[in-house]
């Protein structure tokens, strides 16, 4: 008797292609807010005469998205991803429309921090809720299409912004995403309701996200202060030290110090994003201020850089163990700092736009090379009994460098500007400092 194997499960089968295409949906609307927020953002700044208030705007998600993933993370644990999904999809949209709504950038920022709480949870639950509706044997292609979801929206996002400002209203860049993210949930939701999840006795990382919370707080009090004087000044300097205590609270031994192995891994993680993330911020701005494009023109940028990460990306993963992971790590460090020096080498020059495009192009590279591989060795360097935090800390890098770094930035634009010097030169060279702690960092990842 001959026995039929049973058909192979696939991601758009019936049984699973709704919740596919929602969970897709809502990675790449995370992601397009990000590339279209870049995009449109100097406009918007003017527009609500909030430049000073600029590096906040991009700061405050990567902060407040911390909290959210430690809340959510602990939430689901306890009870499962169902209700804190729920929360997460309420918090974005409800950040959305604070946005696009937002009668002063004070506002705005509000409605960013909003934004990170929800963007952070989301992603948190998302990934527990793949272990819980796929098969094994599916997990891979979901994970696949949430980078896939990452890097399109790179490639129209930034057009598809500057398309929407130009036309109805920066607003709607905030606003037109509130629907599709409602869309997307209806067809994720309906499977998580279908998954029956014990409780756990799980205790709730009440310490962790008290220390989240503190250190979210501390950068964003850090920027706002950072370029006082007096007795705020001395807030902000508070404000720093305390920054410090709660990292050494959430992140693994000697992180800080860049101590040799997993520390400097999670170190290096974390310079990447902050050398990175701070030029980033500013490309769209300075290719407008500078050199007057357009931003339909300017954010061409991070389309551009967009596709030479993926690339990167795929050309370290194809090398795989040829390649030592703190080799590839040191390579796109040194290529970021590269990047982020020859950045400010144009704007100090104010050689053609075409390279200072170029430059960024160049870090973008690096990101694809050496971010990657800090994942493959914090998961090389972690035993069964730390993974999760190490996992944890990892991400924490990730988004406390970045606003930390845009936090800097704030201060260091807003002292130069105040002296009448070029306020966005201090910027690029405090990120190409950054990558220069990040290539140091990146050389004590050997075990």
């Amino acid at each position: 008797m001959t026995v039929t194997a049973p058909p192979r499960p696939r991601l758009l089968s019936p049984s699973y292609a709704a919740t596919t295409a929602g969970m897709f949906a809502l990675c790449a609307l995370v992601a397009f807010e990000a590339t279209a927020v870049t995009t449109v953002m100097p406009g918007v700044a003017d527009r609500l005469d909030g430049v000073g208030l600029y590096a906040l705007s991009f700061a405050a998600p990567l902060a407040s998205g911390v909290v959210g993933m430690v809340a959510a993370g602990g939430w689901s644990d306890r009870r499962g991803p169902m209700l804190p999904l729920a929360v997460a999809l309420v918090l974005f949209s409800l950040g959305l429309v604070v946005c696009g709504s937002a009668p002063s950038m004070e506002v705005l920022v509000a409605g960013r921090v909003l934004q990170g709480l929800g963007g952070g949870a989301l992603t948190v639950c998302l990934y527990v809720s793949v272990g819980l509706v796929f098969p094994a044997v599916l997990q891979p292609s979901v994970f696949a299409s949430f980078a896939a979801a990452w890097v399109l929206p790179s490639l129209f996002g930034p057009a598809l912004a500057a398309f929407v400002a130009d036309t109805v209203g920066w607003r709607w860049v905030f606003l037109g995403v509130v629907v599709l993210v409602a869309l997307a949930a209806a067809l994720v939701l309906p499977a998580l309701r279908r998954v029956v999840v014990a409780p756990t006795a799980a205790p709730f990382p009440v310490r962790r996200l008290q220390w989240a919370v503190t250190a979210a707080v501390a950068v964003l009090v850090l920027e706002m202060l950072g370029s006082r004087r007096g007795p705020l000044l001395l807030l902000a300097g508070v404000a720093l030290v305390v920054v410090g205590i709660a990292l050494r609270r959430l992140l693994p031994a000697g992180a800080l110090s860049g101590a040799r192995g997993l520390p400097a891994v999670i170190a290096t993680r974390g310079l990447l994003s902050a050398a990175f993330f701070c030029g980033e911020a500013y490309i769209v701005f300075v290719l407008q201020e500078s050199w007057g494009l357009s931003a339909g023109r300017a954010g061409l940028a991070l389309t551009i850089v967009g596709v030479v990460w993926a690339a990167s990306s795929q050309l370290q993963g194809r090398l795989g163990d040829r390649v030592a992971d703190t080799t590839a790590m040191g390579a796109g460090t040194l290529l970021v700092l590269v990047g982020t020096a020859a950045l400010a080498l144009v704007v100090a020059t104010h050689l053609h736009p075409a390279l200072a495009v170029a430059s960024y192009v160049v870090a973008g590279a690096g990101m694809g090379f050496g971010y990657p591989r800090t994942g493959v060795a914090m998961l090389a360097a972690s035993s069964d009994a730390d993974r999760g935090f190490n996992s944890s800390a990892l991400s924490i890098a990730d988004s406390l460098g970045g606003a930390f770094a845009l936090s800097a930035s704030g201060i260091v634009y807003a002292t130069a500007e105040r002296s009448g010097a070029d306020p966005f030169l201090p910027v690029f060279v405090l990120a190409a400092a950054l990558a220069v702690l990040g290539v140091l960092a990146a050389t004590r990842t050997r075990t």
